[in-house]
């Protein structure tokens, strides 16, 4: 009997399609099916969780866009506009104008 010191031992259920194809691999390499899904998942690993070229490109031209639609404005324009924001919040949202009524 071999013992694997590094080894964990798993148990999981995949569909009949992928043990097919697992054991196809194994055969042609002639490798156990564990080691063909070991190597599969450290050639996997490294793509996980990153976007796909087109979503990327996807991203990229939403982000373009987004970007093209900030208005262009004088620093000092946008600080006024931003005390003006503040003052307003301080004062409790009052309405400017009277009442009609």
């Amino acid at each position: 009997m071999v013992v694997w010191l590094s080894m964990v031992k798993m148990t999981f259920t995949i569909d009949e399609d992928t043990a097919e194809i697992l054991r196809r691999i194994s055969t042609r390499v002639q490798r156990p099916q564990s080691q063909v899904l070991r190597e599969a998942i450290r050639h996997y690993e490294p793509h996980a969780g990153q976007l796909s070229t087109e979503e990327r490109k996807r991203r990229v031209e939403l982000f373009d866009r987004v970007i093209a639609r900030i208005p262009k404005r004088p620093a000092t324009e946008v600080d006024a506009e931003l005390r003006e924001i503040r003052s307003s919040r301080r004062q409790g949202w009052q309405r400017k104008t009277a009442r009609r009524g």
